[in-house]
């Protein structure tokens, strides 16, 4: 009946023609979005050898926003009943045959049913166009990642928790904010990618003119781009090197350019970011809400890293006992993406033992 009285209103008023329409009742809809079909991988393409104590595997499922993404699945070998459970993923730019596949395993070698995931637009999981990046999206990604968690059978939906590292570590934390599924959170040597890219680095374009160049130069480059029909990529890690790169540039060479960590579907390996991908970020805060995050948290950071800054700020915003930060003395940010004689794995797991399996 409702449905009729639009429609006489409508047709009273012109908006549409007198012809037979279908009525779309949205009730009926109950279905996800339909899944884009995936071509994944299916023998070890990793930049690190794979462990024998655990079983791996790999899965496809879909966000909030109808992307699918891809994801290696890491269990400890004989486990049975229902495990606690950890979604990770990281470097911003990387892909999870690269730290985040590292730290999966180790943590299900550890004993926990682990997963590392592609972002959306990137790697194996889907979206187009490829190499775009969105804070909101990409909080969203952790969201999914539990929300595939939780439908396993093998897994303790009481007992999740997430780990983001760099640039995803500090969007595990927002994610963590929004979403208090998640009962436990890590951070490794995290970046804040709103303020980096909101204010450069070490706060140096924390200007109003900067940012509005900023957005500027990226507004010029969206009408080059829709003229062209295509996205001007940002390029990876600078190779080769200029003679004047930074210390930490020459850190992100040493792991995404050589045989350490290059990996064929990682941005930061090849052509990079389409150049307009940081433009949300400009214009999106993180933490603003970082005291009232309930559950735990461990921020782990190197004090030689140049990025030390943005997980000590944030560890200061936080509140309760349960948040911690843990200190790695002499390691810079990319000793923590696969250094495992540096990494504090066991610091790592532990916290999850306590927060997650206690």
């Amino acid at each position: 009946m409702r449905h009729q009285i639009i429609l006489s209103t409508l047709l009273a008023f012109g908006a549409i023609t007198a012809k037979p329409i279908e009525i779309y009742d949205m009730n009926t809809d109950k279905a996800l979005a339909p899944v884009e079909k995936l071509e994944l991988t299916q023998e070890w393409d990793k930049v690190f050898p794979k462990s024998d104590n655990v079983d791996h595997s790999k899965v496809v499922f879909v966000n909030r926003y109808g992307i699918p993404l891809a994801a290696d699945i890491y269990k400890p070998q004989g486990a049975n009943g229902k495990l606690a459970a950890i979604a990770v993923s990281g470097p911003f730019g990387a892909v999870k045959e690269q730290s985040s596949g590292l730290y999966a395993q180790q943590l299900a070698q550890r004993g926990f049913l682990t997963i590392a995931f592609d972002p959306s637009f990137t790697g194996e999981s889907g979206g187009m166009p490829r190499r775009v990046a969105s804070p909101d999206i990409n909080v969203e990604d952790f969201s999914a990642a539990v929300d595939y968690l939780l439908s396993r059978d093998d897994v303790d939906p009481q007992k999740v928790g997430i780990l983001g590292i760099c640039g995803w570590g500090g969007i595990a934390i927002q994610s963590a904010i929004n979403d208090p599924r998640i009962k436990a959170t890590v951070a490794s040597t995290m970046y804040d990618m709103t303020r980096v890219n909101a204010n450069g680095y070490f706060d140096s374009e924390n200007t109003p003119r900067q940012r509005n160049a900023k957005r500027a130069a990226m507004a010029a480059q969206r009408t080059l781009d829709f003229r062209n029909g295509s996205y001007k990529r940002a390029a990876g890690v600078a190779d080769p090197l200029p003679d004047d790169a930074p210390q930490f540039v020459k850190d992100y060479h040493a792991y995404y350019k050589t045989p350490r960590g290059y990996h064929v579907r990682s941005g930061n390996s090849t052509d990079g970011w389409n150049m307009t991908s940081n433009l949300p970020f400009l214009n999106f805060k993180f933490f603003d809400y970082a005291d009232e995050l309930e559950s735990a948290v461990l921020i782990v950071h190197g004090d030689k890293a140049h990025s030390y800054y943005f997980s000590k700020d944030t560890f200061a915003m936080l509140k309760g006992d349960n948040k911690q930060m843990l200190t790695v003395k002499g390691a810079s940010h990319c000793d923590l993406y696969d250094q495992l004689h540096i990494i504090p794995m066991d610091e790592i797991a532990a916290f999850f033992v306590k927060y997650l399996t206690e």
